[in-house]
């Protein structure tokens, strides 16, 4: 039996994952869901990428965990693949959820268009350095009821902003890692390009899911499932 760490995209805590890991649970999996500094019931504390990177390493510590199956969704790709490499051989496989990926040097932002770092920054200026949740029009069209984003629209919470504009710190190259990457469908065909050169590494495969970019809520028996049948 494997040990999940689980960790939630931007505005989300633990909970998100709820569905799931009691589905992993059922199964005979130990699952530890993380909710990372400034998110949910830590909402309000200011933190920075590299906190975030050490949120994820001290659940896999502290809990003296092996066999780990590391997963990050949407923003948390970026501090779940820097935390996998500091974790050595407590690591079982990376699995990045429709996500972001590290590369060293660069922050969440840094790929974005100029008018796109800028829409940001100005977001996080009128809202004292936070990053705003979405709104209900942007889960439109995600495969979500509308049960589930009336839930993600009452318990997400602001972002913090450093964390998505201050650049990782790689100790291993993310190629190197036993990986997995699940594109979900609805929310584009194809990974991004930085994902697709990652690809060509043998240590990684992609997998698809038919379905939005919050699958932990549209489709938790299948994320589940997949989570299940990884070698």
């Amino acid at each position: 039996m494997a040990n999940f760490v689980l960790v939630p995209g931007a505005w989300l805590g633990a909970w998100a994952w709820d569905e799931v890991a009691g589905i992993l649970r059922a199964e005979g999996h130990d699952v530890y869901a993380v909710t990372l500094s400034g998110l949910a019931e830590r909402h309000g504390e200011d933190a920075g990428q590299q906190q975030h990177v050490e949120d994820v390493v001290a659940v896999v510590e502290d809990n003296d965990l092996r066999d780990v199956v590391l997963a990050g969704h949407s923003y948390s790709g970026i501090p779940v693949g820097q935390a996998a490499g500091l974790i050595g051989d407590r690591l079982r496989r990376v699995v990045y959820v429709d996500s972001n990926i590290p590369a060293d040097g660069q922050s969440f932002v840094d790929g974005w268009s100029a008018e796109g770092q800028a829409w940001v920054r100005g977001q996080m200026e009128g809202a004292d350095g936070f990053w705003p949740p979405l709104t209900a029009e942007d889960y439109v069209g995600q495969d979500l009821s509308d049960e589930s984003i009336a839930l993600i629209l009452k318990r997400g919470t602001p972002h913090p902003g450093r964390s998505i504009t201050e650049p990782a710190q790689l100790t291993k190259p993310i190629g190197e890692l036993p990986t997995t990457y699940v594109k979900c469908l609805m929310d584009g065909a194809t990974p991004s390009s930085a994902v697709v050169e990652q690809l060509s590494s043998p240590s990684w495969e992609l997998l698809e899911l038919d379905t939005g970019h919050w699958p932990m809520f549209s489709q938790p028996a299948a994320l589940a499932k997949l989570l299940t049948e990884l070698r």
